[in-house]
């Protein structure tokens, strides 16, 4: 029997999942949102209003833009830890990171609630 110490963050197979996950997510809304603006058609201010007014659509899209941010966040994290040594500037990095994820995702939310 081989002792081995497992190191490191252990992020591997949680994230690789949580990225597939977030892109079938994104890629339905995606979907979804084509079929509905080619049945909907807008070509006004209001039409396109109106296609974000139901509260099925503000919570699909609020979804969306959720895994966008986390799926974003995955990948620029993976970056930061595989290429910036220097533990301060990694960290600082991260913080920034989030700090614009998490604002990102309020102004979304902000957006879609305000309809």
């Amino acid at each position: 029997m081989i002792n081995r110490t497992v190191v490191g963050a252990h992020y591997g197979l949680k994230d690789w999942i949580a990225q597939r996950a977030t892109a079938v997510i994104m890629a339905v809304y995606s979907v979804l949102l084509a079929a509905v603006l080619i049945i909907v058609r807008p070509s006004t201010f209001e039409a396109w209003q109106g296609v974000f007014a139901h509260g099925v659509m503000k919570f699909l899209t609020f979804l969306f833009f959720v895994s966008l941010f986390y799926h974003a966040w995955i990948g620029v994290r993976d970056i930061w830890m595989d290429y910036v040594k220097p533990t301060g500037l990694r960290l600082t990095l991260h913080v920034l990171t989030v700090t614009a994820l998490v604002g990102y995702t309020a102004w979304a939310a902000a957006i879609l609630w305000r309809l």
